[in-house]
């Protein structure tokens, strides 16, 4: 029996660092330092992005209703928020949730100066975003998911913060040369962790089936919807 308690133990040793390994890689690099995340603050709070980023073709896609609940996971600065604020109205409710608390002063500047009241700011963790348990009609996961450390851990949370019938629409970069904007055509290719496909794959496999899927910004983004399995 001791041997087999050695065995087992020593078995769990070796599964327990895969299962839990980091995946992101060096998509996370700039994240670590504070120059680093106020660097990575300024291209997300850039003007620009809204006529590149189609944040009201996100919402649309998202078929928010008055009232409802909603969550911007990784919302950095809060680009996303004042969108999704209008779009659940005065009587819904935005959870803006990141892991970086600079981010999220810079978010909570921007509620603030859009005098909007129906934001509330989470910190959450790379395994968990701390968003209530079945509340949400939608959680969105833009240009966040490649930089999921745990996206097991991270899946499982948001499928439990979902109502029965609410949705998780991820907006990706495609893992191919010339995707996102940089002066690297290649960037995206390291950059990005999985390609459509194999993303689709990873989230239903971890509870949910994917509704529908479609190019937001051809050969640069798409935006994929999933239900709870």
């Amino acid at each position: 029996m001791r041997n087999v308690a050695r065995l087992s133990l020593a078995s769990l040793l070796v599964i327990c660092p895969i299962a839990f390994a980091q995946v992101a890689g060096q998509a996370n690099d700039n994240y670590k330092t504070p120059a680093g995340r106020e660097s990575i603050a300024r291209a997300l709070g850039d003007p620009k992005r809204e006529d590149r980023q189609r944040p009201r073709d996100i919402v649309d896609a998202m078929d928010l209703k008055p009232g409802g609940s909603v969550a911007d996971v990784g919302t950095g600065v809060g680009f996303m928020v004042p969108y999704l604020s209008h779009a659940v109205g005065d009587t819904g409710h935005v959870y803006a949730e990141d892991i970086q608390n600079d981010f999220l002063d810079k978010a909570k500047l921007k509620v603030q100066l859009s005098r909007l009241n129906n934001v509330q700011f989470v910190l959450g963790t790379d395994r968990d975003p701390k968003l209530p348990a079945e509340t949400l009609e939608g959680a969105l996961v833009l240009d966040v998911y490649h930089h999921f450390d745990y996206p097991e851990a991270m899946l499982e949370h948001i499928r439990d913060s979902l109502l029965s019938d609410g949705k998780l629409v991820i907006v990706e970069y495609f893992k191919r040369p010339g995707a996102m904007q940089n002066s690297d055509p290649n960037f995206a290719v390291q950059h990005i962790r999985l390609d459509e496909d194999d993303l689709i794959k990873e989230v239903e496999a971890n509870g949910f089936r994917l509704v529908s899927k479609h190019d937001l910004v051809p050969k640069s983004q798409y935006i994929a919807i999933f239900a709870k399995k």
